[in-house]
């Protein structure tokens, strides 16, 4: 079964992969190990989890501006989430996807939901995002 979304493109991009939902906003720095792509806060609910490859869907970004350059170096690093979907916009996120993309050519999406469409969202389901901001969900 494919339920289909329609999100708000904040940073364009094309991703797929394995959803791994936060219940909590993140702050990359201090967060996450950009070496690993463990998530390092120890005071998270998300604690241990690995974000490389997969599609983080969390509420927001938490935190301070340096958030786009830890996220630039998980890119570089090969360790970064393939895409990440938000209910609020963060434009310390969006930075750091936009620089990945000029310096290392990587397209990594940054799409905003609604709450009805969010809410419809969990771990171990694996979505396809495509380049205009739909979001094709396989259960």
């Amino acid at each position: 079964m494919v339920d289909t979304l329609k999100g708000k493109v904040i940073v364009s991009g094309e991703a797929q992969g394995e959803v791994l939902t936060l219940s909590e906003p993140l702050s990359l720095w201090g967060g996450l190990n950009p070496d690993t792509g463990e998530i390092i806060d120890r005071h998270h609910p998300n604690s241990g989890d690995n974000v490389t490859g997969k599609i983080l869907v969390m509420p927001a970004g938490r935190g301070s501006s340096s958030a786009s350059s830890i996220l630039l170096e998980a890119v570089r690093q090969h360790t970064a989430p393939a895409g990440i979907i938000l209910l609020e916009t963060d434009g310390i996120l969006a930075l750091g996807a936009v620089v990945a993309r000029e310096i290392y050519e990587v397209n990594l999406p940054v799409i905003v939901l609604n709450s009805t469409d969010y809410e419809k969202l969990g771990s171990r389901q694996n979505l396809h995002i495509q380049q205009d901001g739909t979001i094709n969900l396989y259960q």
